[in-house]
C-alpha cells in the first residue's frame, strides 16, 4: 500500500524526506505542487526524474474526479459531486459573495448522526474522509470553477467532529503559508453538538468560527429531530458553548432551521432567547431546504420574520440565511443521493 502523501503536513513531509535521504527543501517543493493541484509526480518538473520515480513508487496522490456539476442560474452557486478513489462521492458547493468566494465541503461520505431533516444522513455513514480528501475539495473546486477560494465552511455531508483527527489535520494543511494559506478566521466548522469533541476543539484555541446546529431550544422537540440530543441535551450543549467562548474568545454561531410546526413557534423563540441570554452568540435562521423523504416543510416568511423579531427584542443577534442554489439540489446530500440511483451503499456510478 502506498502512503497518502497529501495528508501530511509540511513538517511531517520533511521528516519523511529526510528518512529517504532527501533534503527538506525537496519536501517543500512537493508540498507546494500538491497544494497547487498537481495530479502526478511527473508534473513536478523541478525534481529530478529519478526522485520523481522513487516518490511514485512509494506514495499516492489523491485526485477526485468530477462526477457532476450544477450551476445555479439564479446566483451562480456551483455544486460539485466529486468521485473519490474508491468510487464513493461527496459534494462541495462554491458560493459567491461580495466579500469573496466561499466553499462548503464535506467531511464524511454519508453521515451517522440521523438528523430527520437532512438528506446527508439518509443512507448512514459509509466512511470518513482523509485529510487529503477534504483538501482536494478546495483545491479542485477552485481549479474547476476558476474562482479563488477565500473562505471555507465545513457544513457539507458528514459531521466534522465525528472525523476529528482528519479535520484537525486538514485545518493545519489548508492554513499553511506554503499551501492555500487560508486563515482560521476565514473557516467555519459546523457540528450537531458532539459535546466531548467541542471540549477537545476548545483546548486547541483555534480562531475559527464554531457553528452549532441547534434547531430547537427544548429537549423534547430537538431529540425528535436530532438523535444526538438524547446523549447531550440542550443545556449541556449550551454549557459547552459557553466554555468554548471562554477558552477561545470566539463567538459561537447557532444554526437554527425553521421547520413548520416543529421548531418555529413563538414559545420556542422566547425559550431560545432566554437560554442565550448573556452569551456571545449569533443565531442564523435557516429556511428548511425540503427533502422529499422527510415529509417536513419550511416555515412561512411571516413566521420566520416573527421568530427573528422575538430574538432581537431580547437582545439576541439573529439573521435569516440568504438561500443560495435553490435550483440545484440545494440541500446537502441531495445531489449525491440522486446520482446514486437510489442505492444505499454510497457508491457513485457513472451514467446515473
Amino acid at each position: 500500500m502506498k502512503t497518502d502523501l497529501k495528508s501530511m503536513t509540511l513538517a511531517q513531509m520533511q521528516a519523511e524526506f529526510r528518512a529517504l535521504g532527501e533534503p527538506a527543501f525537496r519536501a517543500k517543493q512537493v508540498f507546494t505542487w500538491l497544494h497547487r493541484g498537481a495530479e502526478s509526480f511527473s508534473e513536478m518538473t523541478n525534481l529530478s526524474k529519478p526522485l520523481r520515480e522513487k516518490l511514485d513508487g512509494l506514495y499516492t496522490i489523491t485526485v477526485p474526479r468530477l462526477a457532476r456539476a450544477q450551476r445555479s442560474q439564479k446566483d451562480g452557486t456551483i455544486k460539485y459531486l466529486w468521485r473519490l478513489g474508491d468510487g464513493n462521492c461527496v459534494e462541495s458547493v462554491v458560493m459567491q459573495y461580495h466579500h469573496g468566494n466561499t466553499i462548503c465541503i464535506s467531511s464524511e461520505v454519508g453521515c451517522p448522526m440521523g438528523c430527520k431533516f437532512c438528506a446527508s444522513t439518509l443512507g448512514g455513514l459509509v466512511r470518513r474522509l482523509a485529510p487529503s480528501e477534504l483538501l482536494d475539495q478546495v483545491i479542485f473546486s477552485q481549479k474547476e470553477s476558476g474562482l479563488p477560494i477565500s473562505n471555507i465552511v465545513l457544513m457539507g455531508i458528514g459531521e466534522p467532529l465525528d472525523n476529528f483527527d482528519a479535520v484537525m489535520q486538514f485545518l493545519e494543511l489548508v492554513n499553511s503559508p506554503d499551501g492555500l494559506n487560508i486563515g482560521m478566521r476565514h473557516i467555519s466548522l459546523s457540528t450537531c453538538g458532539l459535546v466531548d469533541k467541542i471540549g477537545k476543539l476548545a483546548e486547541r484555541k483555534l480562531q475559527l468560527t464554531l457553528s452549532v446546529s441547534l434547531h430547537s431550544p427544548d429537549d423534547e422537540s430537538r431529540s425528535r429531530i436530532m438523535p444526538v440530543n438524547r446523549r447531550w441535551g440542550v443545556d449541556t450543549l449550551l454549557a459547552a458553548c459557553r466554555d468554548y467562548f471562554e477558552k477561545t474568545g470566539r463567538r459561537v454561531s447557532f444554526e437554527y432551521t425553521m421547520i413548520d410546526g416543529v421548531s418555529d413557534s413563538e414559545a420556542q423563540a422566547q425559550l431560545l432567547a432566554k437560554k442565550l441570554q448573556g452569551m456571545a452568540a449569533h443565531v442564523n435562521l435557516i429556511p428548511l431546504n425540503c427533502v422529499e423523504e422527510t415529509g417536513l416543510r419550511t416555515s412561512t416568511h411571516a413566521v420566520i420574520a416573527r421568530f427573528q423579531e422575538i430574538l432581537q427584542q431580547h437582545g439576541v443577534t439573529a439573521t435569516v440565511r440568504r438561500t443560495l442554489g435553490s435550483d440545484i439540489d440545494a440541500s446537502c446530500g441531495q445531489l449525491r443521493r440522486k446520482y446514486e440511483g437510489g442505492k444505499e451503499d454510497g457508491i457513485c456510478r457513472s451514467g446515473h
